[in-house]
């Protein structure tokens, strides 16, 4: 993008929190030293907290040590990969600490991942290591295919390990024996407790992280999320939302997820502040958590907070200690953010981001409050961050005028260089002049920025466009819809026709019929649901997303 155009004037910055800086310069070169400067200056302080348990930056820091160690006497080098296959527990991060002091690349897998997917990325990445959770390897590792190679190094490790309160809504009732094959990893750590410490310190440009994503296509690629990429982005969210030293972070979201990663692990080392973690998301598990640790910051999908706004517990109490709530990885309904406001006294402040970005690059700015466009009734998920260059691009690859729908193109210091192993994807969408997202937005004539929907997930029905995301709004804004998710299905008159399902919030009641009716009242009739589907729960990721593909 070059020349005058809309977006090279940066309308946006005059939307910035007063006295935050248009552009910062980043103070840590690579995520290691991100962590290490936690140490230096809060040691004695608490890095992590998992029900009972606590790590201090200290422990966690001569922990990382050791099994650095262990790794290297096992034969891991520097660029291996280290895959980590577990839920939100302290293991997770010592396993990305270790695989980095041994001159290695953490691998985030997905813990639902069965057979197939975890075939392709075993595959794709060849990891020297696998940490992985006790469970998880004697269920899919051990009942891998033949043909799958294993890595060389298999650490196991129970989710009953670093705490002693044992809560049996998401921790399980026993240990599971360590299979054969694998090696305990707190056990490893032991053995090699007092190592000396890692002198490993990666440059800048090296890949910390492979985070796979299906993208547009439905096979995982990993983004090469680089040391850069992430100890820029961890400051850029603290930065944007003026977080101070020590505040604490709730890990709602998923750490093996692009925005645990960033939004939680790197920035707890950022301000030196303490990660809470669940183990997995539970309403009343996080409920009791929010009021016996306090956090300051959270982050989670929609999903989450709707499901915790839902919950019997739910009261204005348990939130009264947090600072920023934010939610991304789907627009938000504004009829949610004013139900949740109105509950709990907090605004959930929208943001924008993908794996590719290093979580966030677009936000609603702290404090500020995110208007609804009139024309399509969608909630702004915010305007560019920090050092972002972002700009929507029309179906010729021009900038699009003020107002006008296109694709969101983003480049800056948080964007990732390209996939691992996958040149043609990575040119694909790593262009010159930004990364191509596959979403589709418009920006309004002050700088704010309108998610429409993704690409592949717009409807044709009769020759007209349909956004899913723009029925979804109309649907959340029935007082007994909880959750909505709208897809096309084939229709041989139409080519396409919209199909809605809901489920409802509990002791709401409504039929089909109500809600044709609601849906005829606010919108065109090309727009409006053919067929209406009134079920318990909607499919979602363990990220907390709705996937509209299981619906059809």
């Amino acid at each position: 993008m070059s020349g005058a155009t809309p977006y090279a004037s940066k309308p946006w910055l005059a939307l910035y929190t007063p006295g935050l800086p248009h552009e910062i310069a980043p103070r840590h070169a690579d995520a290691l030293s991100l962590f290490r400067a936690a140490v230096a200056r809060a040691g004695d302080r608490p890095a992590l907290k998992y029900f009972d348990g606590v790590l201090t930056y200290a422990e966690l820091d001569s922990l990382s040590d050791a099994l650095a160690a262990a790794l290297v006497a096992r034969g891991f080098a520097v660029g291996d990969r280290c895959a980590v296959y577990m839920q939100n527990m302290p293991q997770f991060v010592l396993a990305v600490l270790g695989a980095w002091k041994a001159g290695g690349i953490a691998v985030p897998i997905n813990p639902m991942n069965r057979e197939r997917e975890l075939t392709l990325m075993l595959e794709d990445c060849a990891p020297k290591a696998l940490v992985c959770l006790d469970q998880l390897c004697a269920e899919v590792i051990a009942t891998l295919p033949e043909h799958v190679a294993r890595p060389a190094i298999i650490l196991t490790t129970s989710a009953l390990d670093l705490q002693t309160r044992g809560d049996r809504r998401v921790l399980p009732a026993a240990r599971i024996a360590t299979p054969v094959g694998a090696e305990d990893l707190l056990a490893v750590i032991s053995a090699h407790d007092g190592a000396p410490s890692s002198t490993v310190t990666p440059k800048p440009d090296d890949v910390a992280f492979l985070v796979y994503t299906s993208g547009t296509t439905g096979l995982p690629k990993a983004a090469m999320n680089t040391h850069a990429n992430v100890a820029f982005n961890a400051q850029a969210i603290a930065d944007w939302y003026s977080a101070q030293d020590g505040d604490a972070i709730l890990g709602l979201a998923p750490l093996f997820h692009v925005t645990g990663l960033i939004a939680h692990v790197a920035k707890s080392w950022y301000l030196a502040a303490p990660l809470i973690l669940c183990f997995r998301f539970e309403p009343s598990v996080v409920l009791e958590a929010l009021a016996e640790h306090r956090p300051a910051f959270t982050v989670s999908a929609i999903t989450a907070f709707i499901a915790l706004l839902n919950h019997q517990d739910c009261t204005p109490e348990k939130f009264e200690s947090l600072k920023v709530i934010v939610s991304g990885g789907a627009p938000i309904p504004p009829t949610v953010v004013d139900e949740f406001r109105a509950r709990t006294g907090h605004y959930i402040h929208s943001g924008y981001g993908l794996t590719e970005t290093n979580a966030g690059v677009i936000a609603v700015p702290h404090k500020a409050v995110a208007p609804v466009d009139p024309a399509t009734g969608a909630l702004a998920i915010g305007v560019p961050k920090f050092n972002a260059r972002v700009w929507i691009s029309d179906e010729n690859g021009k900038p699009a005028p003020v107002g006008e729908a296109g694709e969101i193109v983003v480049s800056g210091p948080a964007v990732s260089p390209g996939y691992w192993n996958k040149p043609k994807e990575t040119a694909d969408a790593m262009r010159e002049d930004g990364f191509r997202t596959g979403d589709i937005a418009f920006m309004d004539a002050q700088g704010w920025f309108y998610i429409v929907d993704r690409k592949k997930d717009m409807i044709v029905a009769s020759g007209f466009k349909v956004w899913p995301r723009e029925v979804e709004d109309v649907l959340y804004a029935h007082p007994a819809v909880r959750e909505a998710a709208v897809i096309g299905v084939t229709d041989p008159y139409r080519g396409e026709t919209v199909k809605a399902v809901v489920s409802l919030k509990p002791g709401a009641s409504v039929t089909r019929e109500e809600l044709d009716a609601h849906c005829r009242a606010k919108m065109a009739a090309y727009k409006r649901p053919q067929t209406i589907e009134i079920v318990e729960d909607l499919p979602k990721t363990v990220t907390g997303k709705i996937l509209r593909r299981m619906l059809r």
